[in-house]
């Protein structure tokens, strides 16, 4: 697979088989996370690869907070959005719903729903990033750019992958368990795992934007 039809087909997926990752395709994957272009070459970004008992810890633990009711407590602010973006926010979300069969009125569904991003989708894999809290906002792009790497390497070695500001809603509990500092500040947490085709929680594609709407060019006749 090509670096192009990888961008173009990948998508988030959000089911997935209980087969874990090989541990040599997990090495190869987070390779080509690391090799991601950086500010000058500060490289910000540190990985936690889960799998096995420590995998299940980390879901079995987000997940029980959320049940308790405890509110996120995220490192970074939760963003507010308005506008277009907000649109484009409720128009795939409420697609999505529909596909998963959940009607709107069926609050339990949803609420369970949300409750397993926290738990990863219940991915056999997952990785969470975090960086130093001595960076500035400016390393959160390099951020983006490394789980960008990372997500693509992934659908090359047929490994889906789904972003997930929810994984690290509560960045203490992550701290405790994976035995990091304080001074290390949870940014992302991205499940891996094979997909699980007959759902469609994993075949799901979110919509985009025309080019017109978004790009324009200039200097050009």
């Amino acid at each position: 697979m090509d670096v192009i039809e990888a961008i173009h087909s990948r998508r988030s997926v959000r089911a997935f088989k209980p087969a874990p990752v090989p541990r040599e395709v997990l090495q190869a994957i987070m390779e080509a996370a690391l090799h991601s272009p950086s500010w000058e070459n500060t490289q910000p970004w540190e990985f936690a690869v889960l799998g096995g008992e420590a995998m299940k810890e980390v879901k079995e633990a987000l997940a029980a907070m959320g049940q308790a009711g405890e509110k996120p407590r995220m490192d970074f602010p939760w963003p507010k959005f308005t506008g277009p973006y907000m649109d484009r926010l409720k128009v795939d979300g409420r697609r999505l719903v529909r596909e998963l069969g959940i009607p709107k009125e069926d609050r339990d569904g949803m609420r369970r729903w949300r409750m397993s991003m926290r738990a990863f989708f219940d991915a056999p894999n997952g990785v969470v990033m975090y960086m130093d809290a001595s960076l500035s906002q400016w390393s959160l792009v390099d951020m983006g750019i490394a789980a960008e790497n990372l997500m693509l390497a992934a659908w090359h070695y047929g490994v889906a992958t789904c972003a997930l500001a929810a994984a690290v809603a509560y960045p203490d509990v992550l701290r405790s368990l994976l035995n990091l500092p304080e001074s290390k500040r949870m940014v992302l947490g991205i499940a891996l795992g094979y997909p699980d085709a007959s759902k469609p929680a994993a075949t799901f594609q979110s919509s985009r934007e025309p080019m017109e709407a978004l790009v324009t060019w200039h200097g050009f006749e």
